[in-house]
């Protein structure tokens, strides 16, 4: 009778998990082609843009996928005078170049043009001083010379930008007013320099707002206008590095100006949120940034697949989740969807959420993190039911283990690991928003189709969206959300990183 016993027993649980596992497919189908296709439609119009940070086409999704929350019946969390509200509101701080240059006597080196500055310093008036010559700025080098208060010029020109931020902060630590970087040794490939780069250097910069700068900055140069600001020639100063005699370059006045003109833009989150029962205080969070990158001149940059195709399944999701609660099936834990913005201008809203947490980052159990899931990439052509994760087993071994499972029982997708690793020279790890929450060591996981030839083009349309991989990769998430929601016990954080670099 015993053995009876424990072979019904053993039959009711089978039954229990398989009658579990039929119900999460029968939510998990709510997440249809169809309406993915309707809402995708909408968030990659024409209409919106292109979604830029603060413009209009991301304040009008925004209000798009908040009407939606609303019509969903999550509710909203973000605490305003006027009560709860869907929008999670901040300020940005959009800066393009004003007035920069170098000057010696009535030569002027403009930016952009014949230098280019690396800052952001805002001076309401121009500065002078004396400038000296650092050669390849060792700590020798730096020795011989007296740097304190002095406009320093470093040879930088068999370096390149990382050794160059290096030379600056070394220029700071000796004493420098200001660091001028020799970027290559003839002006000829400084020349190839500016015109490579000088877009990049002169382009308006969206970000939060910065108290003083712990630098000024510095200016690349190439190596005859190096020559100018010391008063000197390239021999005299090829000479002096030979010699080991830097101190007979004398150097002279030089003048300068840094300067950002400065507005302040408006953007927000969207946030939406599911009560769970039991666990309701432990949060689960899905995001998907909503922004993109706004129009080139008249051309609308759709941004379908980065990252329409990730806010689309985050609201397809919810309204599975919803429908699953309304008939008695919801979840333990509760549920924040969010839609995140400025992801394209540096993951400015997820680090302002992890900063300004609506729930404390402690009560955060996972975030699962979706930036494009709609297409195919080259590497996959043979294979296209796949897809890339990042993360899921950086923190936490059991949330690798349950994401494995979730595919193995639910979808079946080819799950490749290839961006997984830190060091892969793509850096996907850290270059959307789930790492806002993983640098403060909350599990997550990345979920990615990798990039196509439309990555950041206007040729990014929703024609070219394949909804029947973006339906089955946002069920994977999904599937992967209701067990963790659902479980008994919390995700166990085993391999947290060292510290925690995140504010709580």
């Amino acid at each position: 009778m015993k053995k009876l016993g424990y072979i019904f027993l053993l039959l009711i649980g089978v039954l229990g998990a398989q009658a579990q596992e039929d119900i999460m497919r029968k939510y998990a189908a709510d997440i249809d082609q169809a309406e993915m296709k309707e809402i995708l439609t909408i968030l990659s119009s024409d209409a919106l843009e292109g979604r830029e940070t603060g413009e209009r086409g991301q304040k009008m999704a925004a209000a798009f996928i908040a009407d939606y929350f609303q019509r969903l019946g999550l509710q909203p969390v973000v605490p305003t005078e006027k009560g709860m509200s869907y929008y999670q509101k901040f300020e940005l701080e959009n800066s393009n170049p004003g007035s920069t240059y170098l000057k010696v006597k009535d030569a002027s080196f403009k930016n952009g043009k014949e230098v280019l500055y690396y800052g952001s310093a805002d001076l309401s008036a121009p500065i002078s001083g004396s400038s000296i010559f650092v050669g390849a700025g060792s700590d020798e080098d730096f020795a011989s010379i007296k740097s304190e208060g002095k406009i320093v010029v470093i040879d930088g020109s068999a370096s390149f930008f990382q050794q160059w931020r290096e030379l600056i902060n070394k220029g700071y630590e000796n004493g420098a007013s200001l660091v001028v970087i020799i970027g290559k040794d003839t002006d000829e490939a400084f020349g190839n320099i500016v015109s490579q780069y000088g877009g990049y250097f002169m382009e308006s910069r969206l970000g939060f707002k910065k108290e003083d700068p712990k630098n000024k900055g510095a200016f690349l140069v190439g190596p005859s206008t190096a020559a100018t600001l010391l008063g000197s020639t390239q021999e005299k100063m090829n000479k002096a590095v030979a010699d080991k005699k830097l101190s007979k370059i004398k150097g002279g006045s030089v003048e300068y100006r840094t300067s950002r003109n400065v507005e302040m833009v408006g953007t927000e989150n969207v946030l939406g949120f599911l009560e769970g029962t039991d666990k309701k205080d432990e949060i689960v969070i899905i995001t998907a940034h909503y922004d993109h990158i706004g129009k080139n001149g008249e051309e609308v940059n759709n941004g379908a697949d980065d990252d329409g195709s990730g806010t689309t399944a985050v609201l397809k999701m919810a309204k599975a989740f919803v429908k699953a609660k309304a008939d008695g099936h919801g979840p333990r834990r509760s549920i924040l969807f969010m839609t995140v913005t400025g992801e394209e201008k540096g993951l400015l809203g997820s680090e302002y959420y992890t900063k300004n947490p609506i729930f404390p980052l402690e009560q955060t159990v996972v975030d699962l993190n979706i930036d494009m899931v709609g297409r195919t990439d080259e590497a996959h052509e043979d294979n296209r039911e796949f897809v890339y994760l990042v993360g899921s087993d950086k923190l936490s071994s059991e949330l690798h283990e349950l994401s494995e499972k979730a595919n193995d029982t639910f979808t079946k997708l080819s799950i490749d690991y290839t961006y997984n690793d830190e060091n892969h020279p793509d850096r996907i790890y850290y270059r959307s928003d789930h790492w806002n929450f993983a640098k403060n060591n909350i599990p997550v996981i990345f979920y990615f189709n990798g990039t196509h030839d439309d990555y950041h083009k206007p040729t990014d349309t929703v024609d070219k969206i394949e909804f029947d991989l973006l339906q089955k990769r946002a069920q994977l998430v999904f599937y992967t959300a209701w067990v963790i929601s659902n479980r008994d016990e919390r995700l166990v954080v085993d391999k947290p990183t060292s510290e925690s670099v995140g504010n709580h």
